[in-house]
C-alpha cells in the first residue's frame, strides 16, 4: 500500500497549547491562560504559575529550530492556530495588534522557507479573556461580529 503521491505529511500546534510568551508583544489574556486545567478544573483569577500553557514549548521563541526539524522529516503541511488574544488583545479592539501578526508572519515566512504549507487554524479555544468576562461569552451574539473582524483581518493577511 502506498499513499498517494499528492498526500500532505503534516504536523499540528495549537497556539495556547505551545506558544507560551502570554504577555509578549501586547497580547492579551485568553481564558486558556486562567485554566490550568483546561475544562476539567476551575477557572483560576489570575495566571498561575502551575499552568503550563503559559509556558508551552516556548514555540513564540523557538519556532525556527522547531520547522527546521520538521523540514528534516519532510513534513510537507503545519497546521497551526493564530491566537485571536494575539491579534486583538481584548478581543473587540478597533485595530489588530503589529507586533502579534509579525509573529504569525515570520511563522509563515519560515515554514515557506522549509516547503512548508502554512494552514492556519483561527481559533483554538482560546477565547479572549475580555470578552468571556464583559459578554459572558459565546452566550452573546456581540461575539460574532467580534469574531468576523478577527477572522477577516487573518483572511485579508494570510488569505493566499
Amino acid at each position: 500500500m502506498t499513499f498517494p503521491k499528492e498526500f500532505l505529511w503534516g504536523g499540528a500546534v495549537a497556539a495556547n497549547q505551545c506558544e507560551g510568551a502570554y504577555t509578549q508583544d501586547g497580547k492579551g489574556l485568553s481564558v486558556q491562560d486562567l485554566m490550568p486545567y483546561g475544562v476539567k478544573g476551575p477557572m483560576s483569577q489570575q495566571p498561575e504559575s502551575y499552568n503550563l500553557k503559559l509556558q508551552g514549548i516556548e514555540f513564540y521563541y523557538r519556532f525556527k529550530e522547531d520547522l527546521k526539524r520538521l523540514s528534516e522529516m519532510n513534513i510537507s503541511v503545519f497546521r497551526f492556530s493564530i491566537a485571536w488574544s494575539r491579534i486583538f488583545p481584548n478581543g473587540n479592539d478597533k485595530f489588530p495588534n503589529e507586533l502579534g501578526l509579525q509573529l504569525y508572519d515570520n511563522l509563515i515566512n519560515e515554514c515557506l522557507k522549509y516547503g512548508i504549507e502554512p494552514l492556519i487554524t483561527l481559533s483554538h479555544y482560546e477565547l479572549p479573556l475580555y470578552l468571556a468576562k464583559q459578554f459572558d461569552g459565546w452566550s452573546s451574539r456581540k461575539l460574532i461580529d467580534f469574531f468576523t473582524s478577527y477572522a477577516q483581518t487573518v483572511f485579508e493577511r494570510y488569505g493566499d
